[in-house]
């Protein structure tokens, strides 16, 4: 599949786990002001939706981050950045169980209900953005965030609450990429998060004893790969058979056929979360709506160009911002 190649990445980070790094380890999680508004959700848990205000904006962008991550990742606060700069206003979902305490960017917030979130968790979404004034609305998602986003989208042919979406390296084919991931390298980027979400397994079972009926917490603190951790913690807990089961009815390549709304889709061939033949697979079953952008390099949402470490420019996400603000404003002309 031929590569797109607007994106040239930064000399000092050739690679792709160079790229997949560098902004968690440089870029701030402070950058923007956010307002918070916590939401009863309809089932009585509680959402934690950040917002950036604007005096005038022409769109509003919903943001949704990935995995483990929340309003305060370097590449929300980043894109969040851009927006501001834009003029634009946003709102950023924090999935259940992400949210981070004001002033402890560390420690999460708990929520009231059991379950908690995963890659193709839409209803969340569906109720922010069917509640907020805010309209016209864009929307956009990184990682899982995009998985989400694009199964939603998949979900709702010829909705009107999104005029457009945009996505960075979305993992399309959950199964393909959590085999992909097992690997040693592989194994680097998902120790950590299943030590985090082991955590959260052991609060839910603390919290609520009875899901110790269909957890098997044992086996998700041993788990080593993301196909361990799901069998064991996420399947049964979001009343998914197992593994195999979540991967199917989350996966969002399943949904790109369906969807009608102008979609960028942003993917870099060298992600280190996603086989790249699984990018050959989306390009055929993918609606016309959807603008598939893809490059030869820039990792796991990284894509970092820049003259110097201290120059360094996030591609993806201007590029982003710039692409959601013109397909919404060409929306809104139309007779």
């Amino acid at each position: 599949m031929r590569a797109v190649n607007e994106f040239s990445p930064a000399w000092f980070l050739r690679g792709p786990h160079a790229q997949t790094i560098w902004g968690r380890l440089t870029r701030p999680r402070r950058l923007v002001p956010l307002r918070r508004e916590v939401v009863e959700t309809p089932d009585g848990d509680e959402l934690i939706l950040d917002h950036l205000d604007a005096a005038a904006p022409s769109v509003h962008f919903v943001l949704l981050h990935g995995l483990e991550g929340s309003s305060q990742s370097v590449y929300m606060q980043g894109i969040l950045d851009v927006i501001r700069r834009a003029g634009q206003s946003a709102t950023a979902i924090n999935f259940r169980s992400c949210a981070r305490h004001p002033g402890r960017l560390f420690r999460t917030i708990p929520n009231r209900r059991p379950r908690f979130y995963h890659s193709g968790e839409t209803s969340d979404f569906d109720f922010v953005v069917r509640r907020l004034p805010q309209r016209p609305l864009v929307a956009f998602g990184a990682s899982l965030g995009g998985n989400a986003l694009l199964k939603w989208l998949g979900e709702n042919p010829g909705q009107d609450l999104v005029t457009a979406a945009a996505t960075i390296s979305a993992p399309y084919d959950l199964a393909a990429g959590a085999a992909y991931l097992d690997t040693r390298v592989g194994r680097f980027y998902i120790s950590q998060f299943v030590r985090s979400l082991g955590k959260k397994i052991q609060r839910v079972i603390r919290d609520f004893p009875e899901t110790a009926k269909v957890v098997d917490v044992q086996r998700a603190l041993r788990a080593r790969t993301f196909r361990e951790f799901d069998n064991a913690a996420t399947a049964p807990l979001h009343g998914f058979r197992d593994a195999d089961d979540y991967y199917a009815r989350a996966s969002s390549i399943f949904y790109l056929s369906r969807i009608t709304t102008p979609a960028l889709c942003i993917s870099a061939r060298d992600d280190p979360f996603l086989p790249p033949e699984v990018l050959g697979r989306v390009r055929a079953v993918a609606s016309p709506s959807i603008d598939l952008r893809v490059t030869s390099n820039g990792g796991h949402v990284g894509f970092v160009s820049g003259s110097s470490p201290w120059k360094s420019v996030y591609w993806a996400e201007e590029l982003v911002v710039r692409w959601l603000i013109d397909k919404s404003a060409a929306a809104n002309i139309r007779p």
